[in-house]
């Protein structure tokens, strides 16, 4: 089976009404020039106030799983017949999440991941202060093209993160990003190792523009890329266009190399233990 993926990127603003239309351009832009599945960026329909806010104000901006955001989506999904992982500011009871919502090509909700890795303490960064930690583990969901895998941002330094969509069958590693300063060559090289030592396509969209708070300011760098299953980058956006990229994937040819290179057979889950201990002790009784 072959499929076609896009990754997009686009500037934000404090207008609900106006990020959505955009969003929505991209996607059915992205639609019309042959994506079966189209990936927007973290949290695309607000103003990223995670990065320069520290308040109350942000957290009236959550909504849940069924809020208004996903349902627009639903409805576009299925009027285009794509696959749509969609990121949101979850409201769950007294809990708030960083959440994915996975959107199938005929409108159905296939599932919801709740970004695992939550930072703090980098410039600018306040996320702990409005998400908890996700508790949904990392999770894969069969669509109508394929098993797509998707972290959220922080989750795409964490090669564990890649690592279990992997053995869970993945197809597709998906990571709506937000992201700016002068990392990037760090943000994109770690995210290829992940599709190289996974042998999977991994799909990173990014915000663009600069956003202004109380607090600060970020600039995004933009440069949503599309990398092969040897961690080749194969399409990358430039660092201020709203814009989208594609790139077609054989699944069966890219299942032929997984299995020819042997990644999976020659692991030795028996000797990873440490993985399971902050400081790569072995575990007590293990």
């Amino acid at each position: 089976m072959t499929v076609t993926v896009a990754a997009t990127q686009m500037a934000c603003s404090r207008e609900y009404d106006a990020n959505m239309d955009k969003a929505i351009g991209l996607v059915r832009g992205a639609a019309r020039a042959g994506a079966q599945i189209v990936l927007l960026q973290e949290m695309f329909s607000m103003h990223e106030f995670q990065f320069m806010e520290m308040g109350p104000e942000p957290f009236r901006l959550a909504e849940p799983l069924d809020g208004p955001t996903v349902g627009t989506m639903r409805k576009l999904a299925a009027d285009l017949g794509v696959v749509l992982p969609v990121n949101i500011f979850e409201k769950a009871n007294n809990a708030y999440y960083n959440t994915n919502v996975i959107i199938d090509a005929d409108g159905t909700v296939k599932g919801h991941y709740r970004k695992s890795h939550i930072p703090l303490g980098l410039p600018g960064c306040y996320e702990k202060v409005y998400s908890n930690p996700g508790d949904t583990g990392f999770q894969v969901f069969q669509t109508a093209y394929g098993k797509v895998g998707a972290g959220v941002c922080w989750d795409q330094w964490f090669p564990e993160s890649a690592r279990i969509m992997a053995l869970k069958g993945a197809d597709f590693l998906f990571y709506p990003s937000a992201i700016g300063s002068d990392c990037h060559d760090h943000w994109e090289v770690v995210m290829r190792g992940h599709a190289a030592a996974n042998i999977i396509p991994l799909v990173c969209s990014n915000r663009v523009g600069t956003e202004k708070g109380s607090l600060g300011q970020v600039t995004y760098f933009g440069q949503a890329f599309i990398a092969g299953p040897r961690g080749e980058v194969l399409q990358r956006a430039d660092k201020t266009s709203e814009t989208f990229v594609t790139q077609a994937f054989d699944l069966d040819e890219i299942a032929e190399l997984r299995a020819h290179w042997g990644l999976f057979r020659d692991r030795r889950p028996d000797l990873y233990k440490p993985l399971l201990t902050l400081d790569g002790t072995t575990p007590p009784g293990a």
